[in-house]
């Protein structure tokens, strides 16, 4: 029987890895220097946790920003949980790596995005911007982000 290495999930699970080595570090030590992170993911996660209000707001997805105020990182080995400020409003999160759609840090133009075969089967016309939320009233919106010249690594030319 023949079998193929699925470098696809190897290389999402090194992402996730490398996501959670970020966040261990922030955790332990702070935010270095200007790092702030843009983290798109799927709100209708199965494990994901987040008030009612902002999953009927935000039934996808919804990307938060972790820069000048957040509180209670714990980093886990699934994912990870912490307090952000949504309008003067302090609200736990739980997002488990396997939520996360985009993972950006705009202060050293890197970025990771992480493909899932639907996506692909969308158009560009038919795929819909993700709704931003800023907790620390930054300048810069994840839309700025994304028409930086960051770098994101794709997986689409690993996939059959």
């Amino acid at each position: 029987m023949a079998r193929d290495i699925d470098y696809g999930n190897l290389m999402h699970q090194a992402m996730r890895g490398l996501i959670k080595s970020v966040l261990q570090d922030v955790a332990e030590n702070g935010l270095p220097g200007a790092h702030h992170f843009f983290i798109t993911f799927d709100t209708g996660h199965p494990d994901a946790e987040l008030a009612d209000w902002l999953s009927d707001r935000y039934p996808s997805e919804m990307t938060v920003v972790m820069q000048h105020w957040y509180d209670n990182l714990d980093v886990g080995p699934e994912g990870f949980s912490i307090t952000l400020n949504f309008g003067d409003a302090p609200e736990p999160l739980y997002i488990p790596y396997e939520a996360i759609k985009t993972f950006v840090d705009p202060s050293v133009e890197f970025g990771l995005r992480f493909e899932n075969p639907e996506d692909e089967d969308l158009s560009e016309d038919e795929a819909q911007p993700s709704p931003a939320i800023n907790t620390d009233h930054a300048r810069e919106t994840p839309e700025d982000a994304a028409k930086s010249d960051a770098q994101v690594v794709s997986l689409d030319s690993f996939r059959k």
